[in-house]
């Protein structure tokens, strides 16, 4: 009983919403993108004068976040003015979610069809369509509850995206309420290879494409998600891309670490970056190299550009300018007791319908859970 009474207010302390990002946006409002079944917004960013058949990145926030305060934390739209790529920014609704987290651990959300994925996978289309994008060159990405979400769109849309990267996420299909996904955050309940990669065919409704390629980082001592997750989430996607999980490449960038497993083609289609004594969040460099991004919550200064790594192995920007740097750090991953965080704004949709509240002990503990984002 300790143990979830502890649990409960840890998420209670780190869930608490916080007040809106008073950043000035660079996003224009994407509007007319289809039914929107989730009751999503959209946001975009086209630089001036994109190429034809320009790429498109799909961008999408944390817990507590919108999708301006994480293009400003993250510096995607300024990457994309360099090097000439559009941006899809969908962002949650406190009708969706009080705490702005996109609801990946809901099946009715993260499936093909009807909810919040279908809403993005609409947005992705108007995309391309409206702007001439090069359909063969789209990418998601996305923090926390986003990060599960960008797993979530790369196995129920397999052939709307060559690739994704999911930061501080989670596996697609192993939580389907909230108990599981406590459970899944703190790194307990994990189930086996097959398990794992039989949920994304699931999802995928018999796909018989190529898969989409997957980075996955983390940080060492994130105690919101444990790191327990990024294992995870690479042993679902070795066993989609049928590698094996002792064909791997280890290099160190800055006191990054990072792991490539390739598939028969020499193709690499998974990696895994870890990030000693990095906490939960998106590892930025505003200062060196890129300097792309801005430190704040949840945007963390560790001497490393997650989005310009992301972006150069998409083949978005050249080799030369995504060169980093890092700052020194310990090198022991550190699994601890893991939260859910993720971030939305306020939205025009209608909201989704809400039970009549409990009241007492009930009360208080939905209360929490709701705080967390782990209850609408």
């Amino acid at each position: 009983m300790r143990n979830i009474a502890d649990t409960i207010a840890r998420m209670a302390r780190a869930g608490a919403p916080t007040p809106r990002e008073t950043v000035p946006s660079r996003l224009t409002p994407l509007i007319e993108f289809g039914t929107n079944p989730g009751a999503l917004l959209g946001h975009s960013y086209v630089p001036k004068d994109l190429p034809a058949g320009a790429a498109l990145v799909v961008v999408l926030h944390g817990c507590t976040q919108t999708a301006a305060g994480y293009d400003h934390g993250s510096g995607w739209s300024k990457l994309a003015d360099r090097a000439g790529f559009a941006l899809l920014f969908p962002e949650q609704t406190r009708a969706n979610n009080p705490n702005l987290c996109f609801n990946w651990f809901a099946s009715e959300d993260t499936a093909q069809a009807g909810g919040e994925a279908e809403s993005i996978a609409q947005m992705t289309e108007t995309m391309i369509a409206r702007h001439g994008l090069d359909r063969s060159r789209v990418y998601v990405t996305g923090l926390s509850a986003g990060g599960a979400m960008t797993v979530a769109m790369l196995a129920t849309r397999p052939d709307l995206f060559a690739g994704g990267a999911v930061i501080g996420g989670l596996a697609y299909g192993t939580a389907t309420g909230v108990s599981q996904a406590l459970d899944r955050m703190r790194g307990h309940g994990d189930t086996s290879d097959v398990a794992l990669a039989d949920a994304v065919r699931s999802g995928s409704r018999g796909h018989d494409g190529r898969w989409p390629t997957l980075a996955i980082w983390h940080g060492g001592a994130d105690a919101t998600v444990s790191i327990a997750n990024a294992d995870t989430i690479a042993r679902q996607w070795r066993g989609i891309h049928g590698v094996d999980a002792t064909a791997v490449r280890t290099e160190r960038v800055g006191t990054a670490v990072h792991r490539i497993w390739s598939d028969a083609e020499g193709r690499d289609v998974v990696e895994d970056w870890t990030v000693p004594g990095m906490g939960h969040g998106t590892p930025i460099d505003p200062l060196r190299g890129e300097r792309l991004g801005a430190a704040g919550p949840f945007m963390l200064d560790v001497g490393i550009s997650s989005t310009a790594v992301i972006a150069k192995s998409w083949g978005l920007v050249a080799a030369a300018k995504a060169e980093t740097a890092a700052k020194p750090a310990p090198v022991e991953r550190v699994a601890k007791i893991a939260i859910p965080v993720s971030s939305k704004p306020a939205a025009k949709s209608a909201p989704k319908p809400r039970a009549e509240a409990p009241t007492g002990i009930q009360a208080t503990i939905e209360n929490a859970l709701r705080a967390a984002g782990l209850m609408r």
